[in-house]
């Protein structure tokens, strides 16, 4: 289960600041509709804090096999700290929107979509890894807390790596 991020969450900000401010020319004060704010804005935008929606799991006993704070390393190196031996992780790429912010960092920058995995966090603050069979649960819950969230892979025999895969499900739905 994927929990929605805000935006940079303090990780990538040399990246981002190259891109949006030294290659684009952007000042801190430049108003973009992509955005909906100065680049000031976006890129002061507050981390997600997500404790008040998980503790809550957990102190009630909900089977969470996993977390991972989606931090500098992206979901290729924060994902892998958490799967046993044996196991991978497979995204479905498409399944949440990526802010705004990413996209047009990639584009400014000329960032590989390599590189932002690795860098940002893509639209993803946190993973919880739980059995399908309490997903439902768990995501009604988050919900209730105002967390927006949605199934965005599943852990498969592997490698300890994150593999990327498009389909045409969406599980995210609209973030807006």
């Amino acid at each position: 289960i994927g929990l929605a991020s805000s935006g940079l969450h303090s990780n990538g900000y040399s990246l981002a600041r190259r891109a949006l401010l030294e290659v684009a020319g952007y000042g801190v004060d430049s108003y973009l509709p992509e955005l909906g704010c100065t680049v000031g804005e976006e890129l002061l935008k507050p981390t997600v804090i997500y404790v008040p929606a998980v503790l809550p799991l957990l102190e009630d006993g909900v089977p969470i096999k996993g977390m991972a704070h989606i931090t500098g390393g992206g979901l290729v190196e924060n994902i892998p700290r958490i799967l046993p031996p044996g196991t991978a992780v497979r995204l479905h790429a498409n399944s949440w929107p990526v802010l705004p912010v990413f996209e047009l960092i990639a584009r400014i920058g000329r960032v590989e979509q390599e590189e932002m995995r690795r860098t940002f966090n893509m639209g993803i603050g946190m993973v919880l890894v739980v059995d399908a069979g309490q997903a439902d649960g768990v995501l009604a819950r988050l919900g209730r807390s105002g967390v927006r969230s949605g199934v965005i892979g599943r852990i498969v025999p592997g490698d300890g790596k994150v593999i990327f895969e498009y389909d045409t499900r969406v599980y995210f739905g609209q973030m807006d």
